[in-house]
């Protein structure tokens, strides 16, 4: 018995490890990629198409397609990349989409409330139109995929086919959540950002088996982010020294409005996925709980 649980604390080890490592090698490769294709070409975004065949080499191993033989089964099912039925791949991906704009406002309200440092990023104001929008959309690719296969398929997975349930999406905020402190800071308002962030995440893959809605609403999160809130963080004031204000109570209104239809298309989709679609995995919807 003890070295079954052993084996089973090593598995899931293992798996946090690799989710961890997948994150900080990709974003590493991309930082080095966009640091020098900023430094030697900055008009052509080469580097957009060298992350994209290493996303391709990363998702194909991590989903068994390369490698040794006999783990390519493993791989196979810790990606859980398998596409779920359309009416709850749709609802999923609105109900993460609600909650992207909802959380925007929540960013706001907490840079409005709490002297906290922005998140750090390249000086693209030189950048033409065209080469900024492929940089954006590749830098939110390779972030979003990167971290749904290791997250939310590999470690979030190997929780749930161990009987941890809807624990085990808060295990995986928890763990997820330090990691984005690290280019953040380890504040209180960063950490409870991306607690709900990653919970919010890590929901849509528990619900719907699979990890193809969260990497579509990662990806469009990162880059409302990169693009739009991030970039303004500087010239936000503190309620406390420039009193409120119209835009204040916008994000506030946003953040609640939002969010409360974000649950409702939520509800709609744990509706979807009990009815038992085909094409849900059983260990990704409600076995586990």
């Amino acid at each position: 018995m003890k070295t079954l649980v052993a084996r089973e604390t090593l598995a899931v080890l293992w798996t946090g490890a690799l989710a961890i490592g997948v994150t900080v090698l990709v974003s590493g490769i991309w930082a080095g990629l966009l640091s020098a294709n900023l430094a030697v070409s900055p008009a052509v975004p080469w580097s957009a198409a060298v992350v994209a065949l290493v996303l391709f080499a990363l998702w194909s191993w991590l989903g068994g397609r390369f490698g040794p033989r006999r783990t390519q089964a493993a791989r196979r099912a810790l990606l859980r990349a398998e596409p779920p039925a359309a009416p709850v791949f749709a609802w999923a991906t609105a109900a993460g989409v609600l909650w992207v704009v909802a959380l925007a406002g929540f960013w706001i309200v907490l840079h409005r409330l709490v002297a906290t440092p922005g998140n750090p990023g390249a000086d693209f104001s030189r950048l033409p139109a065209a080469t900024l929008a492929v940089l954006l959309v590749a830098s939110a690719i390779s972030g979003a995929v990167s971290e749904e296969a290791g997250f939310r398929g590999y470690f979030q997975g190997a929780l749930e086919r161990r009987g941890f349930g809807v624990l085990a999406v808060l295990a995986t905020a928890l763990v997820m959540a330090p990691v984005h402190a690290l280019t953040q800071g380890f504040v209180w308002p960063t950490l409870l950002f991306y607690l709900l962030v990653d919970g919010m995440l890590g929901a849509l893959a528990y619900v719907t088996g699979s990890i193809r809605p969260g990497i579509l609403v990662h990806a469009v999160g990162l880059l409302v982010f990169f693009a739009l809130i991030w970039p303004q963080d500087a010239h936000r004031s503190l309620i406390w020294t420039h009193g409120l204000d119209a835009g204040f109570w916008i994000s506030v209104v946003q953040t609640v409005a939002f969010g409360a239809l974000g649950a409702l298309a939520f509800l709609r989709l744990t509706q979807l996925a009990k009815r038992g679609s085909p094409a849900v995995p059983t260990a990704g919807r409600f076995a586990a709980a």
